[in-house]
This record gives C-alpha cells, structure tokens and sequence, in this order.
C-alpha cells in the first residue's frame, strides 16, 4: 500500500510519496500534539517561560503570578511530565527550571519570536530572578580556569551553581564577551603553550592537562588556535633545555622562563 500510486495523476508529486512513510509515524506525531496541548494554557505558557530565565520555587512562582500554589504545582506537574523542566530538591524545597533540551530551546525561542518580545537575558529585564548573577558567573569562570584538566558540562555547572543553563550560558557570554566553551579553549591553548614552552611534558602530558583525552584532537585544537602543531611550537618558542642532567628548577634559576602568550 505505501508504494501504491496516488488516487489522481498530476504533473509532480514526487515529494508528496516522498512524504509518505513519515506521515505514517502516528504515534511520534501524538507525541508532538501532546507537547503543543500542554502549551495550549497560557498559564501554563507562562510559567514555561518564565523558568527558561531563571529557577524558582511553587511559592514564589504564584506570587510572581498572583496565583495560589496549589494551581502552579498543577501546571509545573504538566510541564514535567512533557520533560520541559526538571525539579532540583533542596531540603524540603523544590526549585523548577526549564530543561536543558533541544525542544525547550526550540519552544522558548519559538514563544518570544511569536510574540516579538526581547528576551530578558539580552535586555536585562526580570531583576529579581538576575540578582547576583554577574558575581555568581566570576565564581564559574573561576572554577572552570581551575579545573582545565576535567571535562565539565553545562549541566554539571548549572547543578552546582543553581543556575538555568540557558541563563548561565547567556550571562557568561555578556560578563566575558565570549561563549563559555570558545574562552575556556583560549585559557585551556594558553595554558598548552605555556606548558610546551616550559616544561618537558610530552605532548601527550600537555594534551590531559588541558582536558584533552585525545592527542589528536589536541594538536588539532591548538593548531587552529596557533597556527603550527604543539610539536612545532614547541621547537619555536621552548625556554627549557630537555637535555639529560638539567632539570626544570635549574633551568628557571639559570636563565628564567620566557611565557608566550599569543
């Protein structure tokens, strides 16, 4: 039956047949009018929306929208259950921020086109959900220079600084005026070329200090940063005599170590 013709014959419906076997995915099409059903509630809508900034508890959420909390819990139990926020206990209080996901992205950015509305991040607005943020992005900032060598995901930072990963990425970005993966690469290459010009790591040793488990992709890394592979730059730039029988401390007392910084 899918490879039967169309009932009536026209010039060109290739990419109606083409569109066929899709069309027969009911049962992900339910899925996606069940998400649309659960943002049918303007409410509901709203309370998406506000969470896509910042994250707050039941209370404060129906104070911020003069309703009783009862009927907030109703509408963030809907929203859970769809995987458009996601809960963090805290004693016995529950903070509620949107997900970290494609479709939440998707759907936030979707609503404040829709509405031609600015989004709070870039217009400063929502005051009260961006108290302290600025200060509490220097602390990420600072765990993240400290911890070169580790692999640490936005999720990861958004649970331990209790911050909307969305919002701690849009903050970070207007604080430092970069994205938070493309300035922790430029300290991570710094870091590599202070390394390969001062010390005798291997290239290896220099790529897991700076968070690579792949020498590859390292030397991939830093040559786009620099323009010459780690073993080149080395040979260009090095302060530190490999030579058997001098080691890095005499080597520094002797004649000091040059860092170069690109």
């Amino acid at each position: 039956m899918s490879d039967s013709p169309l009932p009536h014959h026209h010039t060109d419906h290739k990419n109606s047949l083409f569109l066929r076997p899709a069309l027969s995915s009911v049962k992900e099409f339910g899925v996606v009018a069940e998400l649309f059903s659960q943002l049918s509630d303007p409410t509901r809508l709203r309370i998406f929306w506000m969470l896509c900034h910042c994250e707050e508890c039941v209370i404060n959420i129906a104070a911020l929208l003069d309703m009783s909390s009862p009927a907030v819990s109703h509408h963030l139990r809907s929203l859970r259950q769809t995987g458009l926020i996601v809960g963090r206990r805290e004693g016995r209080e529950v903070f509620y921020r949107a997900s970290d996901s494609e479709v939440s992205h998707l759907l936030h950015h979707m609503i404040e086109q829709t509405m031609s509305i600015t989004c709070p991040e870039e217009a400063e607005l929502l005051t009260d959900c961006r108290a302290d943020q600025a200060a509490l992005i220097h602390e990420v900032h600072e765990y993240l220079v400290t911890h070169l060598d580790e692999k640490i995901t936005i999720d990861e930072l958004s649970r331990r600084f209790h911050m909307n990963a969305t919002t701690l990425k849009s903050v970070f970005k207007s604080v430092y005026g970069d994205s938070l993966a493309s300035h922790v690469k430029e300290h991570r290459m710094e870091l590599a070329s202070e390394l390969l010009s001062g010390t005798g790591l291997s290239i290896a040793e220099v790529a897991a200090r700076v968070g690579y488990d792949s020498q590859s992709k390292f030397s991939a890394a830093f040559k786009s940063q620099y323009g010459v592979l780690p073993k080149e730059y080395r040979r260009l730039h090095s302060n530190y005599d490999q030579k058997p029988g001098v080691s890095q401390s005499d080597f520094k007392q002797n004649f000091g170590v040059l860092t170069t910084r690109s």
